[in-house]
């Protein structure tokens, strides 16, 4: 068994938040570690590997704002898919050195405080421990997969599996019955990807995405990046910083009904057309705050759906003439061809608020109509347990010996989404109550980068009162 008695700061995650934390603290001179239970790094982009990912951010703002990274990296789409993601991550390695500062295949099983040393007790699946001053937690807001309660799912004679632990190697689907449960962002993007391949598809929905289109997604040259290097870059990444979501546009200063009807319909046409989450993020300041400036958008994101779908049944399910709820309230998933693949003939969508599932057989999916659904293969697109799972999967206990965990059922509660009483000296970028669940990923993750002030500028590892904290 081996320690890190004397660390400053144990980081855990490898996603981009704990590998910004890690390049920065390291050049603040500060003793830092990294534990990864995966192994590779990309955090969530490691995990997921099912077909169709793809990030949802132009890729001119899906990257570190470190101008040592970008000017020798050319993205080859506008929205990249995972494995360029993951060599991006690669390249960022190879970079920045990051991985001799790492421990792969070590999870996280434990962390207590010790009042008596001000340090925290951390212990590993692989006997691994760590005793640092200060313990941040970049575990992601999707690295705890939720797989549902269905009787009779382990009798299913078929491949199941869930999105975020798809086979490295693949799996061949051509031919297969497929089914998938849910249709969130992992949903769309297996569902459009395999559908029109596969023999048949069945998807088992709960809650209409209201889906967006990509747009313009499209192969991008070397000499177009050149070009936005020589200026737009540094721009870019400092809008990023000034914007709601992160991202390099913003929603107007003025309310959907501050426009003429014609007026209206022209600026949000315009988004569409642009394509992306500008439809959300870059519209009227009042889309999320006022209940009839939301049914505005619905309506005509609702016209555009049934355009595109044909069977009055399937636009019923998909598009609902009432919205389920608020448009947006949700984080929006961007597709490119999710809505056709319902109008093939080998697609089957149950709504499963009228036809719930009732249990799995060796063959399926029975339904309450006692239907059963013959299936090779099932997919489980059925997310997480979402900014809190990845922290209270950990037991970590504070000065009072309360896990994280039993103290978040009685309520969530956390300081500016960064930190929680009892648990001093912890910190945790990207997390519940932070700017997460509608931000751009990179740049809420790299923004909230922890810097110690310390007492007379001295180094952590010596006795020191801190006195503040500054994010950067």
């Amino acid at each position: 068994m081996t320690g890190h008695r004397t660390l400053d700061i144990l980081i855990v995650g490898a996603g981009f938040s704990g590998l910004y934390q890690l390049h920065k603290l390291r050049k603040a001179k500060f003793s830092v570690k990294l534990f990864e239970a995966g192994g590779g790094l990309g955090g969530v982009w490691h995990w997921n590997r099912y077909p169709g990912l793809r990030v949802d951010s132009d890729s001119s703002v899906y990257q570190f704002s470190l101008e040592e990274l970008w000017k020798d990296w050319n993205w080859t789409e506008k929205y990249p898919g995972r494995r360029e993601i993951i060599e991006y991550f690669d390249y960022v390695d190879k970079k920045l050195d990051l991985t001799r500062d790492i421990s792969f295949q070590t999870r996280v099983t434990s962390a207590s405080f010790d009042t008596s040393t001000h340090r925290w007790s951390v212990s590993t699946d692989t006997g691994v421990t760590a005793n640092p001053r200060f313990l941040i937690l970049c575990t992601g807001f999707a690295s705890k997969p939720l797989y549902p309660a269905i009787a009779g799912l382990d009798t299913f004679q078929g491949v199941v599996h869930h999105t975020s632990s798809w086979p490295q190697s693949g799996l061949n689907l051509t031919g297969k019955r497929l089914g998938v449960i849910g249709t969130g962002c992992s949903g769309v993007q297996i569902i459009q990807e395999t559908g029109p391949f596969v023999a048949h598809l069945t998807v088992f929905q709960r809650t209409p995405n209201f889906a967006i289109p990509m747009m313009n997604q499209r192969p991008l040259s070397a000499a177009t990046q050149t070009k936005m290097k020589e200026e737009m870059y540094p721009i870019i990444f400092e809008r990023r910083k000034q914007t709601f979501g992160g991202f390099e546009f913003d929603r107007i200063p003025h309310g959907v009904f501050d426009l003429t009807p014609e007026e209206r319909y022209l600026f949000f046409d315009d988004l569409w057309l642009k394509g992306g989450l500008r439809f959300v993020h870059g519209s009227c300041r009042d889309i999320l705050t006022d209940e009839k400036a939301n049914a505005e958008v619905y309506a005509f994101w609702r016209k555009r759906v049934l355009e595109r779908v044909r069977d009055p049944e399937m636009q019923r399910k998909l598009a609902p003439k009432k919205p389920i709820h608020p448009f947006g309230a949700k984080r929006v998933s961007l597709e490119e061809s999710y809505y056709e693949v319902f109008n093939q003939p080998n697609v089957v969508l149950v709504d499963l608020n009228e036809n719930p599932i009732t249990e799995v057989t060796q063959k399926g999916i029975k339904t309450r109509d006692g239907m059963i659904h013959e299936l090779d293969v099932l997919a489980l697109a059925t997310g997480f347990d979402a900014f809190t799972g990845g922290i209270s999967r950990i037991d970590i206990k504070g000065t009072d010996g309360v896990s994280i965990g039993d103290r978040w059922r009685t309520g969530l509660s956390t300081y500016l989404g960064l930190a929680v009483e009892g648990y001093p000296n912890m910190f945790i970028p990207y997390g519940p109550q932070g700017p997460t669940a509608f931000c751009n990923g990179p740049t809420c993750a790299v923004s909230l980068i922890i810097i110690i002030v310390v007492e007379n500028n001295t180094r952590l590892r010596r006795k020191s009162k801190v006195t503040g904290l500054l994010t950067v």
